[in-house]
């Protein structure tokens, strides 16, 4: 079922217990981020605007939810990914659990080139990417085939590793 950026979003407002993320592109557009990542790149190390995301996964956290990612990192480091690194510290204190894996590592274990959700094991949202960031998804609920997103988890999160051993 093809979802649209809002249908798509809303995905984070159901009642769910865990989400985990794949994320393996090195550059993500999305409008909200522009600004800050370029405030970023010029030396300005403000996170007031990334507060509502952090307010957001503490409410998650109080409610006994989980939120997880495993982010690929190109080589060299894309602009894009050296914010993200930035923001990692205060996700995590938020609560996130964030780890990450190499490209060429991830490449060799077969990893899946969509950025992808997975909800308590049995809804999959595969994103879909426009200049705009997040156009969409494609929702996955077919225990079968959501099989392939369980796998790719078990994988790479065991081989995964902590922002404190990233090398900028």
């Amino acid at each position: 079922m093809r979802l649209s950026r809002d249908e798509f979003q809303g995905l984070f407002d159901e009642d769910w217990t865990t989400a985990w993320r794949w994320e393996c592109q090195g550059t993500y557009r999305e409008p909200k981020e522009q600004s800050p990542a370029r405030r970023f790149l010029a030396g300005d190390r403000d996170l007031t605007w990334f507060r509502p995301w952090q307010n957001r996964v503490r409410a998650w956290r109080r409610e006994g939810r989980r939120m997880a990612r495993v982010r690929m990192l190109t080589d060299p480091l894309t602009d894009y990914l050296r914010y993200q690194l930035f923001l990692t510290a205060a996700a995590i204190e938020a609560g996130e659990e964030i780890l990450f894996i190499d490209e060429s590592h991830a490449v060799t274990l077969g990893a899946p080139k969509e950025d992808y959700w997975l909800f308590d094991d049995s809804k999959v949202a595969v994103l879909a990417f426009g200049e705009a960031g997040v156009k969409g998804a494609t929702l996955i609920t077919d225990s079968g085939e959501i099989r392939p997103y369980l796998d790719w988890r078990a994988t790479v999160t065991p081989v995964a590793f902590p922002h404190t051993n990233v090398e900028q």
